[in-house]
């Protein structure tokens, strides 16, 4: 599961955007579920001294997924599809505590991904969205800041026309958006369209308002559940979206 990280290195591997806009999975360039939690275990104590459980796990991360979440990070949006070509997905936010480990802080929030479901290797215009762990640094929206610690970018120019997949008005998708940091440059505006892998592999990658259908790429929360999100988001805790199918996830 490739994601890039800040240095734009490939680690590991995100509704319908307007053409004038860079976000939500771009079109190619011309010419170019375990939900149970995790089972603690021991860990050894001192002779005499009672065992103390291991700190907790994400549910129904697989050890692979789970080492690619930065050790500094305390902070995780665990996205889980349906299925690998299903456009249905769950969002949970996680926060970690260094003793006793992972914690959900959110309820269960329902969530669309790509119309054809998930990918370990994204290409622009595949309608699928990226699997993998990615850092979570910039916000923007059409509407004004609601209070978000993360860096916000207010601008008309994410005002979204047209109508999505189903039918549905895309109107007002990217009143809130969180830029996923898939082929971007971390430190800038979510409309930055600078792809440090190429065109190719797409771009735009983002976590925005739900419009009621499949995304082209990106991650979609209800209204109430962006605004939460926006709120909760903390560069502190070097926030990341961990996010693919439940089956890949648990790997």
């Amino acid at each position: 599961m490739p994601v890039v990280n800040s240095a734009g290195r490939l680690v590991l591997t995100a509704a319908v955007c307007a053409g004038l806009l860079t976000g939500c999975g771009e079109e190619p360039p011309a010419a170019q579920s375990p939900r149970g939690a995790a089972a603690a275990t021991a860990v050894p104590a001192a002779p005499g001294a009672p065992a103390r459980p291991a700190p907790a796990e994400i549910p129904g991360l697989g050890p692979a997924t789970r080492s690619h979440i930065p050790a500094a990070s305390t902070q995780a949006l665990v996205v889980k599809g349906d299925g690998p070509h299903s456009h249905q997905s769950t969002a949970v936010l996680y926060e970690r505590d260094r003793a006793t480990g992972w914690k959900a802080v959110s309820q269960p929030w329902p969530a669309h991904n790509a119309l054809r479901g998930w990918t370990a290797d994204h290409r622009a215009g595949d309608l699928r969205t990226p699997i993998g762990v990615f850092a979570l640094g910039d916000a923007g929206g059409r509407l004004p800041d609601p209070g978000t610690l993360l860096p916000y970018d207010r601008s008309e120019e994410f005002n979204m026309p047209g109508t999505g997949f189903l039918g549905e008005p895309l109107e007002g998708s990217f009143d809130h958006v969180v830029a996923i940091d898939y082929n971007r440059v971390p430190g800038t505006s979510p409309l930055n369209k600078v792809r440090p892998l190429g065109p190719g592999k797409g771009g735009g990658v983002w976590i925005h308002v739900d419009h009621g259908g499949p995304t082209r790429a990106c991650i979609s929360l209800q209204r109430d559940d962006m605004r939460q999100l926006l709120l909760a988001l903390d560069p502190a805790k070097k926030p990341v979206i961990v996010m693919g199918d439940a089956g890949t996830l648990g790997r």
